[in-house]
Formats: structure tokens, C-alpha cells, sequence
């Protein structure tokens, strides 16, 4: 169990906040994958309080969602306080998350993002601000540091807790790294040993056993999974089922994942009607597809198209020709059932 504030997340396992995937499609997914707690996609500040349309429909919660986070970024404490403030009373969302790891140019020139890295100072001042203004509880998803130089993880996470933040989550890397290299677990068991609030580990956990590892190497509260996740919600499911029973669950086949992959397609459409979701689908159909025979042609195909219709039947006759080859007849059978 993970306990954040008031909130109690039923095991470890959390989905990270990732741009342009974590809508309410996929985090229902997760969440019925059995993620402890599910993560939504940074919104920004000022667009919170210019109330852009686009942004107050990325502040939906669907309620079998929760326990949900929701993260906000931004560069100034007052912006950040208004948004946070409007999350709290608008939305019913149960946590309040600020972004301070993100490492784009864009975010980071705003002085949002990792920028907020450089200075525990400010960010003690600006979570105490936040945190005095909602009743919501406040996390904070932090990198290590800037960059090889400026690598103030632990200050930075004593700056959270001094503040009255509720929890950190911690990705192993600079800003400088982005997503490359390695994740330095070493500096998230520092953090870990430095502060009483929970810490929330990331980065490096492709597989059930990493997760496992990451929590007995850094003494970590929960595991915050990412990209591991994309095209593959099992990863969530056969992690935590991993870490309660210390069995290995397989890899689903490709049927599952197809049917998976359809449903996810599916309730995008219904979020965002077929011209969006169709679009936005095809990065994802490419990760669902990942690793199976023969589905180099099939991405190529999926790409091109622009109809939900059009996206299943490729999807299906890509089964069925794995079926033709020797596959599992049954397959095919759950997916036409």
C-alpha cells in the first residue's frame, strides 16, 4: 500500500505522467491493469487560468480512475498557486502534482520544468504557498538534477517536505540526459534515506523485476512506471503481481494485445471523436504491435490511415495471418467472439 496524505493507493505501483498519452483512455486501462495509482499528463498553469478549452478537458476524471494525480507546471509561484487552487476546488482529482522534471526546451525556458532544480530555495517557498492554498494533497515529480554539476536531489526533496509536500517522485536522471544513459538509483536511495515523506522511484523499470530491484536497492515507497507502460499495461498488472506473490506472469499474446489495443482506440473515439483518436492511436497501435511477427507492414499501413474502421480490420487481418501461419486458432476466436 502507498499512502499520500489521506490517500491510499492499494499497492506501489504508479503510472507516470506522460505528455500526449496519459488521457483518461489509457489511465482506465492501467487502472484496470491494477495500478495503485495513475498518473494524468502535465497541464499548464496559465492555460489553467485563461481557461483554454483544450486544457479544461484534460482536467476530466473519470471516477474509476481514482486515486488519480494531476500535474500542473509552471515557472511562477502565483500562477502555480492559482492553478492548483482551481484543481483543487474544480476538479476531482485527489492529488495535486507539480512538474519539475520535464527537460524541454520549451518548458524549461519558461523557468518551468527541471529549471525549477537549480534553486531548493524557491521551490521551498513555492510549495509552502501551494500547499497553504488547497486542501489537496501536494507531491512533487523531480529529477535528480540539472545536470552532472547541479545535482541537488536531496536538497531539493527537503525543500518538498519543508514545504508541507505530501510525497516526491524521483526520476534517476538530469535534465541533461533527457531519457538517455542510465538512471542513477544510488542518489534516489539518498533521497530516500534523506526524508520522511514517501519518494516514488523512476526511470529504468522496463520489467516486473527491475521494479522488484528498484525497490529493494533504494528503500523506495512506490515505483513509478513509464514508458514500459506504452502499448503495454500488462507490465503494470505482471509488476504488481510480481511484487505480491514473487511469481512471473507471461507476456500476453497477440490477440490480447490487439483486443486491448482496440478498446484503448475505442474510448479515445469517445473522448476525442474518430478524427483525433485515429490520429493519436497510431503511436500507440505502433507499441502495441512492438515485437510481434511480421507487424513492420502493418505499422506502415496503420500510419496511413484515418478511420477506426479501417484500424480494426488491419488489426484483424494481422491476426488472422499470424493464425494462417501456425498460430493459436484460439486467438483468433477472442477476437472475433
Amino acid at each position: 500500500m502507498l499512502k499520500i496524505g489521506d490517500v491510499s493507493a492499494p499497492n506501489q505501483v504508479v503510472l507516470a505522467p506522460m505528455a500526449g498519452v496519459c488521457n483518461p483512455a489509457f489511465r482506465l486501462i492501467a487502472k484496470e491493469f491494477g495500478c495503485g495509482l495513475v498518473c494524468a499528463e502535465m497541464v499548464s498553469d496559465k492555460a489553467i487560468l485563461h481557461g483554454n478549452s483544450r486544457t479544461m478537458d484534460m482536467l476530466f476524471v473519470d471516477e474509476r480512475e481514482k486515486p488519480l494525480s494531476l500535474q500542473i507546471f509552471g515557472g511562477d509561484t502565483e500562477t502555480l498557486v492559482g492553478a492548483a487552487k482551481y484543481v483543487d476546488e474544480h476538479t476531482n482529482a485527489d492529488i495535486i502534482d507539480i512538474n519539475m522534471g520535464c527537460p524541454v526546451p520549451k518548458i524549461t525556458k519558461c523557468d518551468a520544468g527541471a529549471r525549477w532544480l537549480l534553486d531548493p530555495g524557491k521551490i521551498e517557498k513555492m510549495v509552502t504557498e501551494v500547499v497553504r492554498s488547497v486542501s489537496k494533497p501536494v507531491t512533487v515529480k523531480m529529477r535528480i538534477g540539472w545536470d552532472d554539476e547541479h545535482v541537488y536531489a536531496v536538497q531539493n526533496a527537503k525543500a518538498v517536505e519543508n514545504g508541507g509536500g505530501s510525497a516526491v517522485s524521483v526520476h534517476g536522471r538530469t535534465r541533461v540526459q533527457m531519457y538517455t544513459g542510465k538512471a542513477n538509483w544510488d542518489i534516489i536511495k539518498e533521497v530516500k534515506q534523506s526524508v520522511s515523506i514517501p519518494v516514488i522511484g523512476n526511470g529504468d523499470v522496463f520489467t516486473p523485476e527491475d521494479a522488484k530491484r528498484m525497490l529493494d536497492h533504494t528503500g523506495v515507497d512506490g515505483v513509478m512506471i513509464g514508458r514500459a507502460a506504452l502499448g503495454n499495461p500488462w507490465m503494470l498488472y505482471r509488476t504488481i503481481n510480481y511484487l505480491t506473490t514473487g511469481e512471473l506472469l507471461p507476456e500476453p499474446d497477440a490477440a490480447e494485445k490487439i483486443r486491448i489495443a482496440i478498446l484503448h482506440l475505442d474510448r479515445l473515439v469517445a473522448l476525442k471523436g474518430e478524427h483525433v483518436a485515429v490520429k493519436e492511436m497510431r503511436k500507440h497501435m505502433a507499441w502495441y504491435l512492438k515485437g510481434l511477427q511480421g507487424s513492420a507492414r502493418v505499422k506502415d499501413v496503420i500510419m496511413e490511415q484515418s478511420r477506426r474502421d479501417d484500424m480494426v480490420a488491419t488489426l484483424y487481418e494481422f491476426i488472422a495471418g499470424l493464425d494462417d501461419s501456425g498460430g493459436n486458432a484460439e486467438q483468433k476466436a477472442v477476437l472475433t467472439h
